[in-house]
């Protein structure tokens, strides 16, 4: 296995012999202030579990099931969400990137690029990411093997040393299913980027089951897969939460509810701890 060289964002740094990360927040932010509301209480929960956090939100849901649905703030009024959240609480914050030309502008408040999973493989997009200078998290696509990665790799650290993450979120299995292979968290761990394990998105269930407008979920199995991610030497997990997930405007049916958050974390923390002495893990 490559050795894991540990990723800094902001004053998280995420990588092998580093504490167990989390990378969270809302799907897509939304009106009236819920975005700053929700990255307080994870500052607050994270604090007291000495969790390294790095919020999360989607300032534009660009690939949303129907035309209808609600897609976020866009990208002037979503940085200006950034700015507050980080002036408020400290903490580094990510969000997608969608086309080659929003790289820049968000690399100028965003500590961490992230990638969506649809368009990992996209040349110009990722060598946009790289050219900001940022460290980059890669959603390894439904479509993709893990191995696949390592050409992901090759094309960010060809133009830069930031350093790149690579999450795992499921893979597609027929029609309207994810599945996960936690083989997939050491075998991406090989191409030496650290992994991270999205269990919310892991419980899609994408399609709505055939025909409808908006995407379904599976929200009783993510502490599940959460658990088996950790046992399996994630060197992070990604969670998407919402004080109330069946009134969310995206993802709700499989975003965490925030006030689960806490015991769920304590959990993996006691998993992480009992194979940290484990080198079949990837962890030590």
């Amino acid at each position: 296995m490559a050795s894991l060289n540990p990723v800094s964002v902001g004053q998280v740094e995420i990588g092998r012999g580093r504490p167990l990360a989390l990378i969270c927040g809302p799907c897509v932010m939304e009106p009236n202030d819920l975005t700053l509301v929700i990255a307080r209480r994870l500052v607050e929960v994270c604090g007291a579990l000495g969790v390294p956090l790095i919020f999360k939100a989607s300032f534009d849901k660009a690939n949303r099931t129907s035309k209808s649905s609600y897609r976020g703030p866009g990208i002037d009024e979503g940085l200006k969400v950034f700015e507050r959240v980080k002036a408020e609480t400290g903490l580094p914050v990510t969000t997608d990137v969608h086309e080659s030309q929003q790289a820049g502008p968000i690399a100028k408040v965003v500590d961490l690029l992230q990638i969506p999973a649809f368009l990992a493989r996209q040349t110009d997009l990722l060598e946009a990411a790289a050219a900001t200078g940022r460290p980059i998290n890669v959603k390894k696509g439904q479509f993709m093997a893990p191995w696949d990665m390592s050409n992901v790799v090759a094309k960010i650290t060809s133009l830069s040393d930031a350093g790149v993450l690579l999450t795992e979120r499921g893979t597609t299995f027929g029609y309207g299913r994810l599945v996960n292979d936690f083989r997939a968290i050491p075998q991406m761990q090989a191409t030496g980027a650290p992994v991270v394990f999205d269990a919310t998105h892991s419980v899609q269930l994408p399609s709505a089951g055939g025909g409808g407008t908006v995407t379904a979920g599976e929200r009783a199995m993510v502490p599940y897969l959460a658990k088996a991610a950790v046992a399996a030497g994630c060197d992070a997990l990604f969670l998407e939460v919402h004080p109330r997930p069946d009134e969310a405007l995206s993802d709700g049916p499989n975003a965490l509810r925030l006030d689960d958050l806490a015991g769920l974390l304590r959990t993996c923390l006691r998993i992480r701890e009992a194979i940290a002495d484990d080198e079949s893990v990837g962890l030590a």
